[in-house]
């Protein structure tokens, strides 16, 4: 089974994250299998908080993929975005 997860990056205590679709049985931080987007909940700077492709993302919810509590707020965060800057 598909699951829309995270897997974090980083450094202890300066957390990023990669949103990625992997199959469930593998590790967090393992082999996945496409990669949606990033979330670094402590933006520095000029970076961005949340960059995902939600698109991609609904692709893969519509072949079955099932995205994680956290993965399906990020992916709500993300649409809601997506329509203030459309």
């Amino acid at each position: 089974m598909l699951r829309i997860r995270l897997q974090r990056f980083g450094t202890k205590n300066e957390p990023t994250f990669r949103l990625v679709v992997a199959e469930q049985s593998v590790r967090r931080d393992g082999r996945f299998v496409e990669l949606l987007g990033n979330y670094n909940p402590r933006p520095r700077g000029k970076a961005t908080e949340l960059n995902i492709d939600v698109a991609l993302a609904d692709a893969w919810i519509k072949k079955g993929a099932q995205p994680s509590d956290t993965a399906k707020t990020l992916l709500k965060r993300a649409r809601a975005a997506a329509k203030v800057t459309a």
